[in-house]
């Protein structure tokens, strides 16, 4: 199981959504860095822009610490590709952060609701 303690990600949440969103993409369907990057701004609405650089920067340091494998796969018609999957400390570390922001979002309903009963004309 991952140790939600060793992280900083859980003090600061926010430093922690693109690789969420990694986890939640590549959870589903395991792909190479191009793609992961179409897929960043289309289920971030374009709030989240990354530059292929820096893709592959957090692919990498998310790979470093164990949360994604990588393999690298012939190219039909183009050059080869690093696929990337999630391994089971990811999953592990993607299903902890998700309970997080449930409970999070538990705490934004109610602060939501107090706002549209008290100060919404």
């Amino acid at each position: 199981m991952y140790n939600q303690s060793s992280c900083n990600c859980w003090r600061y949440p926010e430093r922690s959504w693109i690789s969420f969103l990694i986890l939640r993409i590549l959870y589903e369907t395991p792909t190479y860095g191009y793609q992961l990057l179409n897929e960043i701004d289309e289920r971030s609405c374009g709030c989240h822009k990354l530059e292929p650089g820096s893709v592959y920067t957090v692919l990498r340091r998310m790979e470093e610490k164990g949360l994604l494998a990588s393999t690298w796969q012939k190219g039909n018609s183009g050059p080869d590709r690093r696929v990337y999957t999630v391994t089971e400390k990811g999953a592990a570390f993607l299903k902890a952060g998700l309970s997080t922001i449930v409970r999070r979002k538990q705490l934004f309903d109610d602060l939501i609701g107090f706002y549209e009963r008290r100060f919404r004309p």
